[in-house]
C-alpha cells in the first residue's frame, strides 16, 4: 500500500514537472517571438525615414530623416523611464494627479520591477524575461507611430521643435491611448451586448493616433510655400520610397503577426492577411493611377502598399484572407483619391499621413464590424454592435490625440516657433538646420 502510494507520489511529481517544462518551454518560444518580432518593428522606423526622406525634396531629405531618428532615440529612453509603467500599470483613482482613465507611470518606472539582483548577479526569471521581452517589442510600437507624424512636416519643421512635441505628445497622447487600447482602459472595456473593440495591432493606437496628430500639426504650421499639387523637387528620390516601403512591409510582419505573442494559428493568419491587403491595395492603387493619370508610378506603389498594411493592422486576427483582399482593393481605391484632398481642403499634410494612416486606420477599424469573422454585419449574424464599439474607439482616439496635439503644437509655436523662417525653407533646410546634404554631387 505504501509502496502504492510512494509510486503514485512520484508519479504525480513527474506530471507536474512535465507541465512546468512545457509551460516554462511555451514561455521561452513566447518570449523568443517577441525578441525577433521587436527587431522587425524597429526596423520599420529607418523604413518610415527612406520613404518620407524619398519623397521630399532633395534640400529636406536629411531633415525628414532625423525627425524620426531623433524621436526613435527619445522615445526609445521615455519608454524605458515610464512610458510602459504608463501603458500597462493600472492606476486605482486614489489620486488627483494620476485618475482613474491613466494608467501610473511610477508603478514600474524604469522596468525594475522585472529585475532582481542578488549573489551577484541579476536573477532573471522566465516570466519576467518574458515581460521585458514584451516591454521591448510594445516600445517599438511607440517609437514607430511618432516617426509617422513627421510625414505631416516635411520642408518647414524645426528639429528641436519637433523632438519637444514628441516628448510631450507621447506622454499625454500615446501612452495613454495605447493604454486605453491594451491596457486597462476604457477602450479595451468597451462593450455593447457582448461585442468589444477589436484592434490587433494599432488601427486606433497607432495610425488614427498619429493621422490625427499629423493633420493637427499641417494645421499648427501652415502651408508650405507655393503649396499646390506636384511640387517641384518632390520625390527626389524613388529608390528611397521603395526601398522604405520594402522595409516597412518586412517589418510589418512582426509588428501584426507578433501582437499575437506566441506561434500558433492567429499569428499565422495575421501574417498572411498581412501579404494579402498590402499587395491588393497596391494593385488597387497603380489601376487607379493609370486610369486616372495615365502612369502608374513608384511612389504611388509604395502608398498602396502602406494603405494596405494600415488597413490589415486592427483586423489581420479576424479577416479570412478573402476579405483581406477585398479590404486592400476598397483601401487602395480609397486612399488614392483621398490623397488629394488637402489640395482641395487647404492642409497641407506633405507626406500624405491623413490620406493613408488616418483614413486607412478608419477603413480597416470600421470594416471589421462589418466583415470581421464572427462579429461582421455581413459575416456575424447581422449586428451592427461590433461596427459600434469600433466607431465608438476610433472616434475617441480621434477627439483626444488631435485636440491634444494641436493645443501642444500652438504652445510651442507661441513659445519657441515651430516653424523655420521663410529664407531657410527657401534656400534649404538641411544645410540651415543640420550643416548637411543628402546629396553630394561633387568635391
Amino acid at each position: 500500500m505504501f509502496r502504492h502510494r510512494e509510486v503514485c507520489t512520484h508519479m504525480v511529481d513527474a506530471v507536474l514537472h512535465t507541465a512546468a517544462t512545457a509551460s516554462s518551454n511555451a514561455t521561452n518560444i513566447s518570449t523568443l517571438w517577441f525578441l525577433v518580432a521587436a527587431a522587425l518593428v524597429l526596423i520599420m522606423t529607418p523604413g518610415v525615414a527612406f520613404f518620407y526622406g524619398g519623397m521630399t525634396k532633395a534640400k529636406s531629405s536629411v531633415s525628414m530623416m532625423m525627425l524620426t531618428f531623433g524621436s526613435m532615440s527619445l522615445v526609445g529612453v521615455l519608454w524605458v523611464l515610464y512610458g510602459y509603467s504608463m501603458t500597462f500599470s493600472a492606476s486605482d483613482g486614489s489620486s488627483w494627479l494620476i485618475p482613474k482613465f491613466l494608467a501610473n507611470p511610477f508603478a514600474n518606472a524604469g522596468l525594475g520591477d522585472f529585475l532582481s539582483f542578488k549573489d551577484g548577479a541579476f536573477d532573471l526569471s522566465v516570466a519576467n524575461g518574458n515581460s521585458l521581452a514584451f516591454a521591448g517589442f510594445q516600445a517599438t510600437f511607440a517609437i514607430i507611430t511618432v516617426s509617422l507624424i513627421t510625414g505631416a512636416l516635411a520642408d518647414r519643421a524645426k528639429f528641436g521643435a519637433f523632438m519637444w512635441f514628441t516628448g510631450f505628445w507621447v506622454t499625454l497622447v500615446y501612452f495613454p491611448v495605447a493604454s486605453w487600447v491594451w491596457g486597462t482602459g476604457w477602450i479595451g472595456s468597451l462593450n455593447i451586448g457582448g461585442f468589444t473593440v477589436n484592434d490587433f495591432a494599432g488601427g486606433t493606437a497607432v495610425h488614427i493616433n498619429a493621422g490625427s496628430a499629423a493633420l493637427a500639426l499641417a494645421l499648427v504650421l501652415g502651408q508650405r510655400h507655393g503649396f499646390k499639387k506636384n511640387i517641384p523637387g518632390m520625390g527626389n528620390n524613388k529608390a528611397l520610397v521603395l526601398l522604405g516601403a520594402s522595409l516597412l512591409w518586412f517589418g510589418w510582419f512582426g509588428f501584426n503577426a507578433g501582437s499575437e505573442g506566441d506561434v500558433d494559428g492567429v499569428a499565422a493568419l495575421a501574417w498572411i492577411n498581412t501579404l494579402a491587403a498590402p499587395a491588393a491595395a497596391a494593385v488597387a492603387w497603380l489601376l487607379m493611377e493609370k486610369l486616372v493619370n495615365g502612369k502608374s508610378t513608384s511612389i504611388g506603389a509604395g502608398s498602396g502598399i502602406v494603405a494596405g498594411l494600415v488597413a490589415i493592422t486592427p483586423a489581420c486576427n479576424i479577416l479570412t484572407p478573402f476579405w483581406a483582399v477585398i479590404l486592400g482593393f476598397l483601401v487602395g481605391v480609397v486612399c488614392s483619391f483621398a490623397v488629394n484632398w488637402k489640395y482641395k481642403l487647404g492642409y497641407d499634410d506633405s507626406l500624405d499621413v491623413v490620406g493613408v494612416h488616418f483614413l486607412g486606420g478608419w477603413i480597416g477599424t470600421l470594416y471589421i464590424g462589418l466583415f470581421g469573422q464572427g462579429v461582421g454585419l455581413f459575416t456575424g449574424g447581422g449586428n451592427l454592435d461590433q461596427f459600434l464599439v469600433q466607431f465608438i474607439a476610433a472616434a475617441g482616439v480621434t477627439i483626444w490625440s488631435f485636440g491634444i496635439s494641436y493645443i501642444i503644437g500652438m504652445i510651442i509655436k507661441a513659445v519657441g516657433g515651430f516653424r523655420v523662417s521663410d529664407e531657410i525653407e527657401d534656400s534649404g533646410i538641411d544645410v540651415a538646420m543640420h550643416g548637411e546634404s543628402a546629396y553630394v554631387l561633387s568635391e
